[in-house]
This record gives structure tokens, sequence and C-alpha cells, in this order.
């Protein structure tokens, strides 16, 4: 019995110490990653915004607690509303949540190749040959067969030469680029929500203009027709005052064009259909708050677009390795063992056993040049990345820099334009008291009302563009969005997956 054991022992020492040399060489060989490493691409980053010198303030810490609803600097509750309303309801960011849950599982899936698979089975199957009748001369009578088994199979592939740790690393900066971008398309649409918000607050602001200015001008024909009566006007006088009310009323009745198309883009931006979706008009009080800003270096942690375009240089950059560990030859370890018996009762007995165990090292040694070509496009593919990061940081410096000059400008204007407003009133109220006492013709107080109307039209205007152009800055500096949220959203997710 002695003798027996000691046999199978070295009948399987063998195997065994094939298995463990192979797992040895892999543990030995798992560090080997090949391909290079990745390194944030270089780009040119400004020492200041040029546009904001002037009176820029630089953000200090407090300035940046909670910032993630950033729209509430405004101060307006219907505001607060509806952006609490696109935060749920918006189809476009349920793409991107959803585009990012893809790219989350991805993850998985690549971690999986770290691992062995194992499968197992279970059959039975009966077969015979020949004709079930009795037997004549020269045949036999056929046999019936019955076989069953129960087996189970292992394989694991070691990552000799990086290939799963490159996937593994491609596809989690494609999640953090996914939830990146999630979080650019959230941003642009809570902008261009605000934007769009207050672009309706400045028509009904301009609305309010012209319902005001129509009842001026209706006051003003009703002086021209008592002039005429009186016989110090002409008719031609009653004609032109009529003429201007009557442009007026339809200026005021396209303004409402505009109007309901800002409603409606509101109700898709907040997920509701636009027949059933309303806004009560109310005129634009609001003015632009002070906006801190980090400094510029500190712009590609504040932009999800730019850290969107940085983790795809990453992931094509770990495709690279990937498409250079094909090159090397991949070394799979298998067994397998069941039990396999044409009778039932005997399945699981030790005669029945059986098992198999060993390493396998495959390679390519020809394919006419494809894994190069992979190689080359891979490479070709991370330089395009870089190039669309690189391009994404210099057009947030131009969006930043645009809004801050807008800002700027528009502060000045705004107050030039307060002016010129306050003088047309002064000098319609004296050209209207020149045409009642007859020392002036009409044509004076319509030149007077046109100026005065131009100018009072202009002014809410550039308001409205002041509040538009506010929100674009703040959309420009990030807004309340920062790299670590991307970082520390993939890590949560990570630590849950593993648990």
């Amino acid at each position: 019995m002695q003798f027996d054991r000691t046999s199978r022992a070295w009948a399987v020492a063998p195997r065994v110490l094939t298995l463990a040399v192979a797992a040895a060489l892999a543990t030995l060989l798992a560090g080997c990653a090949v391909g290079p490493d990745y390194k944030r691409p270089t780009t040119e980053i400004p020492a200041s915004y040029k546009e904001a010198a002037p009176g820029w303030k630089v953000a200090q810490p407090a300035d940046q607690h909670d910032r993630g609803d950033w729209w509430t600097i405004y101060n307006d509750t219907e505001l607060n509303a509806l952006e609490d309303k696109l935060n749920t309801s918006n189809q476009t960011v349920a793409q991107y949540a959803a585009a990012y849950r893809q790219a989350r599982a991805l993850v998985g899936e690549a971690r999986a190749a770290y691992f062995p698979v194992i499968s197992g089975s279970a059959g039975a199957t009966r077969s015979g040959t020949g004709s079930s009748g009795a037997s004549t001369a020269g045949s036999t009578r056929s046999g019936v067969n019955n076989s069953y088994n129960l087996q189970l199979d292992a394989s694991w592939e070691p990552d000799l030469w990086g290939k799963v740790s490159r996937t593994v690393g491609a596809q989690e900066a494609s999640q953090q680029g996914a939830a990146a971008t999630l979080a650019n398309a959230r941003l642009s649409a809570q902008g261009t929500l605000a934007q769009t918000y207050f672009s309706l607050r400045s028509l009904d602001s301009m609305q309010k203009l012209l319902d005001d200015t129509v009842v001026a001008y209706e006051k003003s024909l009703k002086l021209t027709q008592n002039q005429y009566a009186q016989g110090v006007a002409g008719r031609s006088d009653v004609i032109q005052a009529l003429a201007q009310l009557q442009s007026a009323q339809a200026a005021a009745i396209d303004n409402g064009i505009a109007r309901a198309q800002d409603e409606h883009a509101i109700a898709v931006l907040v997920g509701e259909p636009a027949s059933t979706f309303s806004i009560a008009p109310s005129p634009l009080t609001a003015i632009p708050p002070a906006v801190p800003a980090q400094m510029p270096s500190a712009l590609l942690e504040r932009r999800p677009d730019i850290a969107s375009a940085e983790r795809a240089a990453k992931a094509a950059n770990e495709q690279i390795g990937v498409a250079i560990a094909a090159f090397f030859p991949s070394l799979t370890l298998s067994a397998n063992g069941g039990y396999e018996s044409s009778v039932l009762s005997q399945l699981l007995t030790t005669p029945a056993r059986f098992w198999t165990l060993g390493p396998q090292l495959a390679g390519t040694i020809f394919d006419g040049g494809l894994r190069e070509a992979q190689t080359n496009a891979a490479r070709a593919a991370y330089d395009e990345d870089v190039a669309v990061y690189r391009q994404t940081v210099l057009a947030a410096f131009q969006d930043v820099e645009d809004n801050f000059a807008s800002q700027r400008i528009l502060e000045q204007e705004i107050v030039v334009q307060q002016q010129a407003v306050e003088s047309a009133r002064q000098a319609l109220d004296i050209v209207t008291n020149q045409y009642k006492s007859g020392t002036v013709g009409y044509l004076n107080v319509l030149t007077a009302q046109t100026t005065a109307f131009t100018a009072e039209q202009k002014l809410a205007s550039i308001a409205g563009e002041r509040m538009v152009s506010s929100v674009g800055l703040v959309k420009a500096l990030g807004g309340g969005w920062d790299a670590s949220q991307m970082k520390l959203e993939t890590g949560t997710i990570a630590a849950t997956s593993a648990q």
C-alpha cells in the first residue's frame, strides 16, 4: 500500500511541479508591463487672465466653499427651482449618465481578466449501433451504451506583459473621462438654462418697455389730435403719431415670439413638454454678482471638458501598451477534472475520476505586419487625443477671456447707456413742451421719442447681455466642479465594487 501511494505521488509530482514553475514564472513576469508610461501632455498656461486684470479678484478658500449649486449666487428662487428640476429630468444629462454607467461596467469587465475562468458541466448520453432486432446469420446484436459525466474546467492567463493592467488602466481612464463628460453635460445644461432664463427675463423687461411706450404714444396721439382740433397742428401730425403708435404696438406683439421660444427652450431643458409649461412674466432686476476665480493654472482642474479630454489621452496611451503586448507570447494555465462512467451509480467513485493539468505557451510567428500596424494606429490615436486635449485647453482660455472681456466692457457700457437714457428723456420732455406751446413741429417730437425709445431699448438689452455673460463666465471657470470630484466618484465606485 505504501508503494502504491508513493507511485501515485511520483506520477503526479511532475505535473504539479510543471504548474508550480509556470505560476512562479508568471508571478515574476507579472510586473513587466510593456508600453509607455503616461504623463499628462504639456500645454502652455498663462500666468494671469489678460481681460480680467483691471478688477479681477483672486478666489479665496471660502469663495470655493460648496459651489456645486453655483446658480444660487443669483438669488433667484424661480431659477433655483428650474435648475433643481433640470438636474433630475434633463434627458441629455440622462444620456451621459447612462454612458457613464456603461464605462463603469467596462472597468469591471476588464478587471475580470485578472482572475481565472472556472466552468462546470454535467451530461448524460445514450447511444447504440446496428439493428435492434434479433441477430441473423452474419450479423451480431447491437449494443446500447450509456455515458455519464461531471466535469470542472479552469483556465487562467497570467498578465505577463501588462496587457490586462493596461486594458484596465484604459477603461478606468475612460470611466473617469465619462464622469467628467457627464459633469460637463450637466454644467452645460445648467448654464444654458440660466442664460435662457435671464434672456427671457430681459425680454420681459423689453415687453414692459414696449407696453409703456405704447401708453406714452397713445398719450402723444391724443395730444396731437387735440392740437389738430384746435387748428395748431396739421392732419399729417395726427397720421404720424398714429403710425408711430401702431409700430410700437407691432413691436410689442413681435417681442412675444422671442419670449415664447425661450420659454419653450426652458421646458425642454427641464424635461417638460412645451405645451404644458409656462413661466409668469417678470422684468429683469438682477445684476451680475462678483465671481472670484482661481489662477489660470487651476483651470485645468476646474473645467470638466478639459479633464475629459485629458483622460481620453490617458486611455489612448494605455492602448499603446495593449498593442505592444501582442508581440509577446501568452501563457495559459489550464486544469480540468471530473468523473465519467457508463453506470450512473458508479459516477462519483474513484475509478471514474479523471483530470488534466498543464501550461500552454502560445505566440504569433507571422501576421503580415498586423501587430505593427495596430501599434502604429494606437500611437496615432494617442497623438490625436493629445491634440484634442491641447485644443480644448486653448478653447477654454479663450472662453474665459471672452467672458471676462464681455463683463468688463458691458459694465462700462451700461453706465454710459444709463446716462444716454436720462439725456434722451430730458430731451423728450423739452421737445414735448415746445410742441405744446407751438414753437416746434411734430417731427421734432417724433425724433425725440425715437431717440428715447432706442436708448431705453438698448439699456434693457445690455442688462440682459450682462446677465447672460455672467453665467457664461461661471461656466467658463468650471462652475462648482473640480477634478477631485471625478477622482472621488471613481474611487467610491471602485470601493463599492470591491465589497
